[in-house]
């Protein structure tokens, strides 16, 4: 039987989690072989090459741009490189699906921002998603609570900066290639990782660290790949939720690769953030469609 596209956006959306979540996975199992500044270049590396070629082959390699367009990439890129630094540190040091749940309050971070920086309208249900939101997020952190470490807030740091990342993004002007936005970001996250490299001290590749590396490459650029197909296929207000399936892999791989399960509070907690930024998302399709119907003339 054939798919509709709304289904198959859900199966692409579904594997790109999948592919991200097992990149995570591959960059916190190197850390019992490979310096945290080491992996971060050598993967930034490969993954730059790929993309580059890519982006070259499909006539994406632009680079004359006015400047307040590259002051936004700049800024974008500023983002990813916080992302990756704050989150693959937390990676490095707390359980995958913990870290996860973090990251799964994004889209509540996305809403309030864009309210208090830029004026977007919220209604009083969203502002109460984003609040018990926000407190399944206290619930899976738990400051000042036995356990609690300071990877924890680096967990919340990416979060702010992936929130950056992607309001900069909306205000991209639509004749801005996205290949060439994700590669400007890939180099400066691999130029930043390349600048702690030179102070580390550097750790052989190991045949496991190298098959790890390459995990890590072929899932984040796979990631990729599915996240600009999936933006094509169905409804975006239908696939969006789909995303915190990432939670379940996270899950997952966590047991499998890592013995590790979280507890009981941060299960709940990222229970509340899921279905609460699901109901954002739902907000938010009801509100593009009501927008949409009141500018649609009258027959």
């Amino acid at each position: 039987m054939a798919l509709s596209d709304n289904m198959r956006g859900a199966v692409l959306m579904t594997l790109c989690m999948a592919a991200f979540t097992a990149n995570d996975a591959c960059m916190k199992a190197l850390s019992d072989h490979l310096p945290f500044w080491q992996a971060l270049f050598l993967r930034g590396v490969a993954v730059c090459a790929v993309m580059g070629a890519g982006v070259a082959m499909l006539g994406q390699l632009r680079l004359r741009w006015p400047a307040r367009v590259w002051g936004l990439i700049g800024l974008r890129a500023l983002g990813e490189v916080g992302a990756a630094y704050f989150f693959i540190t937390a990676l490095f040091h707390m359980p995958l699906a913990n870290a996860t749940a973090i990251l799964q309050a994004l889209p509540l971070a996305v809403t309030l921002a864009g309210a208090v920086l830029f004026g977007e309208r919220v209604g009083w249900r969203r502002w109460l998603a984003i609040a018990v939101g926000f407190s399944g997020v206290m619930l899976i952190v738990r400051p000042g609570a036995e356990g609690f470490t300071v990877y924890s807030v680096y967990a919340l740091i990416s979060v702010l900066a992936v929130t950056l990342r992607d309001l900069v993004t909306r205000r991209l002007p639509r004749d801005v290639p996205g290949g060439m936005v994700a590669l400007t970001g890939a180099v400066t996250v691999t130029l930043f990782g390349g600048a702690g490299a030179l102070v580390t001290d550097w750790a052989p590749v190991t045949p496991v660290a190298g098959g790890l590396l390459a995990g890590a490459v072929v899932f984040v650029l796979a990631g990729y790949l599915l996240s600009v197909t999936v933006m094509r296929t169905g409804e975006i207000g239908f696939v969006a939720p789909f995303r915190y399936t990432s939670l379940v892999w996270s899950l997952i791989l966590g047991f499998l690769a890592f013995a590790e399960f979280p507890d009981g509070l941060t299960l709940l907690g990222g229970l509340i953030v899921v279905a609460t930024g699901v109901f954002t998302l739902y907000r938010e399709r009801l509100r593009g469609r009501a927008a949409a119907a009141e500018a649609t003339p009258a027959a």
